[in-house]
Formats: C-alpha cells, structure tokens, sequence
C-alpha cells in the first residue's frame, strides 16, 4: 500500500470522523523523535505465512485453535494479553497506546517488535509511554503522510492496520480470529470504527483476490462506497 493509494480513503475517514490532518501530523512528527529507523527485516517473518491477525473481541478466547495453528501471530492491542494468558506467544503487538502499554513495554523488552501509532488524540500517550520501551523494538506508523521513520501501509483501528502491514509484507494468509464486528458492548463511536475496519477488511480482500472468512455474510450489506475500485 502506497500513500497515494491511502490517502482517497484515508480524506473519508477524517471527515466522517472530524479529525484533523494537521492534528494526525503532529503525532506522527512527535512520535518520529522516540523511534529509530524502520526496520523492515523485523517483519519478514509474515512473508509467506498463515497469519493470524487476533482481535480484541469477545470471541478471542474460544478462538484459541485456530490462532494456535497459524504460522505467526500478530495482536491488536489488548487481544496481546488474551493470548499471552493462554499461553499462546506473540510474535508481533499493534497498538495506538490506548489499551495495555505496560504489556507492549513488556514485549518490547523480551524483544518481541511492537508496531506502535500515533493520530491525533493519542498524542499524551505517546509521550508518556513510547520512550519507556526498547526502542530497539519499536516500529513506528502513521496513519498521514509517512515521513522520517513513521511508516504508513494502511488501515485505521489496530486490527484492520495490522492486517494491511502483514499484508504489505507478503503474508500468504490472513485469518481473523477474535473478530466481533457486531460487538454489543462497545459505544456508538466503537462501533463506528468497527465498520471502517470492516470496510477496510473488504477492501484488503479485494485487492489481495481473496476471500476473509471474517467476512462471510457480511459483503453485501458493506458500504464500499468509499472505497477505490
């Protein structure tokens, strides 16, 4: 995913939500001054490989199997700490700070990479929790323009961006386990992300060729109109 590509997709974000690019910008400059350079071998890893992109949702722990038997794992923010209970190992944590920074810290700290990012209302966040990880093993991202050594391969909430990285890397297989689109128990503006990220996922299918098994049932009623072709 280029920017160029992103960037239609991302202008319908922020304006049905109201953000500010400026405001997205800023984070990513202040979130730019903790980190090194990108290091893109840290993510070959998924080249190839059956990931299993574990959600946050309700479902997560009696999807356990089927994250168990991917080739790779990578979490969406506190879905980290689901599994890493189950005993199950992370090989790849991604979060916008607003969940568990103590668990990202933790894995930052064994080694694990974490793929840490910044918009604009996460910005405290960012200062507060980022230069307490191994910088060694924190990647950064944006969901604005990339500069320096934020990177941008698109997606919105955790779940939808770390399918568009894995994606990007060359991941042979996506599976979704933990993936409660429908999630009662979220707010108004939750769920309103979560149809994004479903638009999102819908869009990453087409333009892989595939089909998400998260998805079935489900394309009909999306609203692609945001979406390029």
């Amino acid at each position: 995913m280029d920017f160029d590509t992103w960037n239609p997709v991302y202008e319908a974000i922020i304006a049905d939500f109201g953000f500010e690019r400026v405001a997205d910008e800023h984070a990513r400059d202040v979130l730019g001054e903790y980190v090194g350079p990108f290091d893109y071998d840290r993510l070959a890893f998924v080249d190839g490989a059956t990931v299993a992109i574990a959600g946050a949702g309700p479902s997560l722990e009696d999807d356990l199997d089927s994250v168990r038997s991917a080739d790779a794992v990578v979490a969406a923010s506190s879905a980290a700490d689901v599994l890493l209970d189950a005993g199950v190992a992370v090989d790849l944590l991604v979060t916008d700070l607003d969940g568990n920074p103590g668990t990202a810290r933790a894995l930052t700290e064994r080694g694990v990479p974490v793929v840490a990012h910044a918009h604009g209302d996460n910005v405290p966040a960012v200062r507060e929790h980022v230069p307490t990880f191994d910088r060694e093993h924190v990647l950064a991202t944006t969901q604005a323009e990339p500069r320096g050594p934020v990177e941008n391969f698109g997606g919105f909430t955790d779940g939808d961006r770390a399918a568009f990285l894995v994606d990007h890397f060359g991941a042979a297989e996506l599976v979704f386990p933990g993936w409660d689109v429908d999630d009662s128990s979220v707010g108004p503006v939750k769920r309103r992300k979560l149809a994004w990220a479903e638009r999102l996922l819908y869009w990453l299918e087409r333009r892989r060729g595939d089909r998400f098994a998260v998805l079935d049932g489900r394309r009909d009623a999306i609203d692609a109109s945001a979406l390029p072709e």
